[in-house]
């Protein structure tokens, strides 16, 4: 989706993030994440300090189904895409060595303290009884923030003030990349439920249809525009509909879920037309349809989870996703904003005009798709 001189270094700041993640989550982000709490709000680092008493028998609190080995390493995955999606936010502009060390303090002191907020069975959110499936909080609104404060902090790219057409490299491997998200987005949500249970078959079947949903009223929203429908739009429309419906998976019923995933379809269509029309350069959309599309679904949990939705005459529910949403929000994004300024200081954020316009694949890496 970025532009042919900036290919390799966006797909490398994804791949990196699995070797630098992995490591801090052995040493002491699992425990952060999952270990012995701290008023509800941090592990204890040396709980699982170095995968401690990590092994193959179960653990009862947290997933008595499976080893907890692989409830770990299971976990981990969420915690290398969150940084990764926050990149298409500043793609095409920032410095590789300072996303380094942003990287590594967002997965410390924003993604472990939600995680453990949220999943953690004496986290504070989770005892306020907010639901988050397979990650709509953690992940995706976490990313969202992150991305919208990255956007403001590192400004806008030389052809954003230029009004240059965004031209993006290859839609053939969106569309190919989009439909390996979908497939995998099976064991996001699905395997959320850490057991091949009856509430991994609705969740297998309700991530299915939401995105399915989100993908045609992407395409029919943009022809009621009057805009041709395109291969980038259903596959953005698709994720949306992935992002919606990870936090109400195994909660809600299929209905349910074409009705999420299209109204966030249609919400996260709107803000990415309303965005162009503003000087706000999130190079790929990712707060309108992550950031958005993880609000739109932590909404319809509070509204439609099983037997505790507002739709089955509770508010406590939703009532708690509410005050979630606030703090969740302010926390990533105020939180993110003081990380975005501290790296800066040790190193700049932002690569120099030059490096910009040569692009950063050769710029950062030495590396090119260009042929000489």
């Amino acid at each position: 989706m970025v532009q042919n001189k900036n290919v390799i270094s966006t797909m490398f700041q994804s791949f990196i993030a699995m070797g630098i993640v992995s490591i801090l989550w052995v040493v002491f982000g699992f425990s952060l994440a999952f270990g012995e709490s701290f008023h509800g709000f941090i592990g204890n680092p040396f709980t699982f300090f170095m995968f401690k008493d990590v092994g193959t028998s179960p653990n009862a609190a947290f997933a008595p189904t499976i080893p907890f080995l692989l409830f770990a390493m299971f976990q981990l995955k969420f915690a290398i895409i969150t940084p990764a999606l926050i990149t298409g936010s500043f793609a095409e502009r920032v410095s590789f060595k300072a996303y380094l060390l942003f990287m590594v303090l967002f997965s410390i002191f924003i993604y472990a303290p939600l995680a453990h907020m949220t999943w953690h069975p004496d986290g504070i959110l989770r005892q306020m009884g907010v639901l988050d499936f397979a990650g709509g909080t953690v992940v995706h609104i976490s990313a969202g923030y992150a991305a919208l404060a990255g956007a403001l902090v590192l400004g806008r790219r030389k052809v954003h003030l230029d009004n240059q057409k965004h031209q993006p490299a290859n839609i053939p491997y969106v569309l190919l990349g989009t439909g390996l998200v979908w497939f995998g987005w099976f064991g996001f949500n699905a395997g959320s439920s850490l057991a091949a249970s009856e509430q991994a078959v609705l969740a297998f079947a309700t991530t299915k249809t939401a995105s399915a949903a989100a993908a045609l009223a992407w395409l029919f929203f943009d022809a009621l525009m009057g805009r041709k429908p395109s291969a980038l739009g259903a596959c953005i429309g698709a994720v949306v509909g992935l992002v919606a419906i990870t936090p109400a998976a195994g909660f809600v019923t299929i209905g349910q879920s074409l009705f999420i995933g299209t109204i966030a379809s249609v919400i996260s269509n709107l803000a990415v037309s309303l965005k162009s029309k503003t000087t706000l350069d999130d190079t790929l959309d990712v707060f309108p349809c992550h950031g958005l599309g993880g609000i739109v679904g932590m909404i319809a949990t509070g509204i439609f989870a099983k037997e505790v939705g507002l739709i089955y005459g509770t508010t406590t529910t939703f009532w708690s996703h509410m005050l979630a949403l606030v703090i969740v929000s302010a926390f990533a994004f105020g939180g993110s904003t003081a990380i975005y300024y501290i790296t800066n200081l040790i190193t700049p954020l932002r690569v120099s005009r030059e490096m910009e316009e040569e692009g950063l694949d050769i710029s950062q890496h030495g590396e090119s798709i260009q042929p000489e």
